[in-house]
């Protein structure tokens, strides 16, 4: 007879705890059953269940459960209006729709933060040694210790026959324009170095300016305004806008518009080639000009110190100030439409703040501006003499030392920063390929215009305050009311007195209509005071919150007025 084998010894499994005893068959089974009751007598739906999120990653907790926090500074940078706190009194579907609009605006909002690490470029600065001044340091010494793309896009023009000059970039900075005011004007693409057109117009030249795109462009010559193709043929000639000294462009209303040395204040919308106003300014010549790119207001300076603000459907102006003791030099706006800085004859440069229409900074240059302009990262040079001076956080602290300075060999008469062009921290250094393109091809272009056409602005919405278009106008609501009330003669609004209904089984006697009138009007009644007292408390609260505490009382304290 055989020997019995010995039973095998099985090896614990690495889930397996020590101390844990083997469940027999017929806890097994119970178990079973008792999963099969559960899942019978679930009411949860199957969807539920199939798409329940599992707590679980890979046999271990998530230590970090959710989505990641977005900072608050990258959402408020993205941020174009806030959310409405009051709760609204209205149809219920109207409350979830907007709940629904607000939602994803807040998806998209946190969205278009995250995506900041994305961003493949970071803004430059200049810094220099222990102890260094930066407003030393010269153009060759910067372009000497940069990369070869940037230095190469460091160039000097010697146009010393037909100057001064005015010169302006095209929106995506691929483009730069020049017109010299003896008649000389040129337009090229600066990164390559090629020149696209080339004439002389024979006469005067004021101001001249890019339009839409870097296909067209207008000169304000001394009699008439013309304009252009890239390759230099004249396409109009524009006789209602007589002796034009300045021009700004509005890309988003395709807007031209000017000042004239007779006073007037004109807009030509150049997608229909017609002119849209004409406001006598009555401030005589106007030889200073800039625009709000955040709200698209044109300022203007005058010569006795005051600043105005117009918009083309308005004959009076928005908002006049006193800025200066004397004439106003040069005007420039922020990118952010916040700041505005001024100079005049006084030799001062102010900063003031257009939210409250108030200076801010002011300093005393010694020749005083003759230019100004801000750049997209909030750089603002001023050309003072031959001097260009570059001032960082002006609206911070009061300009004292230049951040960079750059002499040239004869008077300044213009300056402009070049957009998306960051090296020293001038202009952004991540564009956006849908708005602004410098590499764009020709298709592209065609494509954006088309699609910038269709969403053309209005000139009727230019506003100080561009929020207030997404809400309701009560003025205009009371004044359509009244004239309702002529045209129906009674008020529709108007809240009718309590009539109650007819009841049958002598439930509509007169008592009975008496007691349910009154009723209705004691809850009336009721409901007024209750908010009276309500409104009498919160006063009270507020002023008890703000009355500062005093010394011990007196009995005499009775006598105090």
């Amino acid at each position: 007879m055989s020997p019995s084998k010995p039973p095998k010894r099985k090896v614990k499994r690495y889930y397996e705890e020590e101390g844990e005893k083997k469940p027999s068959q017929e806890q097994k089974k119970k178990k079973e059953d008792k999963m099969v009751v559960n899942e019978r007598t679930s009411r949860e739906p199957w969807k539920k269940k199939n798409h329940q999120k599992k707590d679980v990653m890979s046999g271990a907790e998530d230590p970090f459960p959710g989505l990641p926090p977005v900072p608050e500074d990258q959402l408020s940078k993205y941020e174009r209006a806030r959310k409405a706190e009051e709760e609204m009194h209205t149809f219920r579907s109207v409350k979830s729709h907007l709940r629904k609009e607000e939602s994803k605006v807040q998806n998209a909002l946190s969205r278009a933060a995250k995506h900041d690490l994305l961003l493949p470029e970071e803004a430059g600065f200049l810094e220099g040694d222990e102890g260094e001044d930066t407003s030393t340091i010269t153009q060759q010494d910067i372009a000497d210790v940069v990369d070869i793309t940037s230095a190469s896009k460091y160039f000097t023009l010697s146009l010393n026959q037909f100057g001064p000059y005015r010169m302006n970039y095209s929106r995506n900075g691929r483009h730069l324009l020049l017109a010299g005011q003896r008649g000389h004007v040129a337009s090229m693409d600066w990164h390559t170095k090629k020149l696209l057109c080339e004439m002389n117009v024979m006469e005067t030249v004021n101001d001249v300016r890019w339009l839409h795109s870097h296909t067209m462009f207008a000169v304000a010559q001394k009699k008439w305004l013309y304009i252009y193709d890239n390759l230099g043929v004249e396409l109009h000639c524009i006789k209602k806008f007589n002796d034009v000294l300045r021009m700004e462009f509005l890309p988003y209303h395709f807007l031209l518009a000017t000042c004239s040395s007779t006073g007037f204040l004109q807009y030509l919308d150049v997608s229909v080639g017609k002119e849209i106003a004409a406001t006598c300014v009555k401030a005589g010549r106007l030889n200073v000009m800039c625009q709000n790119p955040y709200n698209a207001v044109i300022h203007l300076g005058h010569h006795n110190g005051t600043v105005s603000l117009w918009s083309p459907t308005i004959k009076e102006p928005l908002v006049k100030m006193l800025c200066h003791n004397g004439a106003i030099r040069a005007l420039s706006i922020d990118k952010t439409g916040m700041y505005m800085a001024s100079s005049g004859t006084d030799r001062k440069m102010t900063i003031y703040d257009l939210r409250t229409y108030r200076p801010l900074q002011s300093c005393l240059l010694p020749l005083g501006a003759g230019s100004l302009c801000h750049s997209q990262r909030g750089l603002l040079a001023a050309g003072v003499g031959n001097v260009v001076q570059v001032y960082k956080d002006t609206h911070l602290s009061a300009p004292r030392s230049p951040y960079m300075c750059l002499s040239v060999k004869a008077p300044i008469h213009g300056l402009q920063f070049c957009p998306y062009e960051d090296v020293l921290g001038a202009g952004e250094a991540n564009f956006d390929g849908l708005e602004c393109n410098p590499y764009e091809t020709k298709k592209q272009r065609q494509e954006w215009e088309v699609k910038a056409l269709l969403e053309k602005i209005q000139p009727e919405l230019i506003t100080l305050d561009p929020t207030q278009l997404g809400e309701v106008d009560n003025i205009t609501m009371e004044q359509k009311r009244k004239e309702q009330v002529e045209r129906m003669g009674f008020d529709p609004y108007e809240k009718t007195r309590f009539a109650p209904r007819r009841k049958q089984k002598g439930r509509s006697s007169t008592g009975n209509v008496l007691k349910r009138k009154k009723k209705v009007a004691i809850q009336e009644k009721r409901a007024e005071i209750k908010k009276s007292i309500e409104e009498r408390e919160t006063a009270k609260s507020n002023s008890d919150a703000t009355e500062v505490q005093q010394g011990p009382r007196s009995t005499l304290d009775r006598f105090k007025k």
